[in-house]
């Protein structure tokens, strides 16, 4: 069978691909695609435990069957709309205010934001810019996702969140997010469980351009 392969990221770069198509017995699983990926590529060799896999826009583990023409990507570590719900990734500048307008109600007895900018110092280093890249709609439905999850786990939350791709100097904003609630402990648990899951789910990456080279945060050179 055939699949298709996505590289993002450090892989991409490394590779000088960002796809291909990857032939595989009957019913092979993730992990037998894996190893022939290793097998082929030096840098995916080299950085084995270090990623995970997303059959078809899902996370999957290494004991999944693949089929024919299934969608396999290769996540590495991340940095870190559509309806009603506010979740937005844009190469333009991206807005608070929008974020605020989604979640206000007169049910909302507080509003709790988290922006974050680029800064000047990185871990001992000068920066000069980022460079963030994202699996597109896979980001999109895993910010949704968690928009879904945290609303359910605090009853009466609303979360609203806005991230930027493309080059970003210093200064400018890379992530928005307001959570609303109808008391505060709600809504700062709300914004502060949106953005440490950002970081650790949501396809997203941030490479680091300083007076010491370049690096893929999370990862390394």
């Amino acid at each position: 069978m055939r699949i298709s392969v996505l590289y993002f990221a450090v892989f991409r770069e490394k590779l000088g691909t960002d796809s291909e198509t990857l032939e595989l017995a009957d019913g092979a699983k993730v992990s037998d695609a894996i190893a022939a990926l290793a097998a082929k590529h030096a840098p995916i060799a080299k950085l084995a435990g270090k990623f995970r896999v997303a059959v078809n826009q899902d996370f999957a583990p290494e004991d999944l069957a693949l089929h024919e023409s299934d969608e396999l990507a290769l996540i590495p570590p991340v940095a870190g709309g559509a309806g009603e719900r506010h979740v937005l990734i844009s190469g333009e500048p991206i807005s608070l205010d929008r974020c605020l307008a989604a979640v206000a109600g007169p049910g909302m007895g507080g509003i709790v934001t988290f922006t974050g900018m680029v800064r000047r110092h990185s871990r001992g280093v000068t920066v000069e810019r980022l460079e963030y890249e994202a699996y597109g709609s896979m980001a999109l439905r895993e910010m949704t996702r968690l928009c879904d999850e945290i609303e359910a786990e605090l009853p009466g939350t609303r979360l609203a969140v806005e991230h930027r791709t493309g080059t970003l100097q210093i200064g400018d904003l890379a992530v928005v997010i307001a959570a609303a609630a109808p008391h505060r402990a709600e809504a700062f648990t709300a914004c502060r469980a949106m953005i440490d899951r950002l970081k650790d789910r949501v396809p997203i990456w941030k490479k680091e351009i300083s007076d010491d080279g370049t690096e893929w945060v999370g990862l390394g050179p």
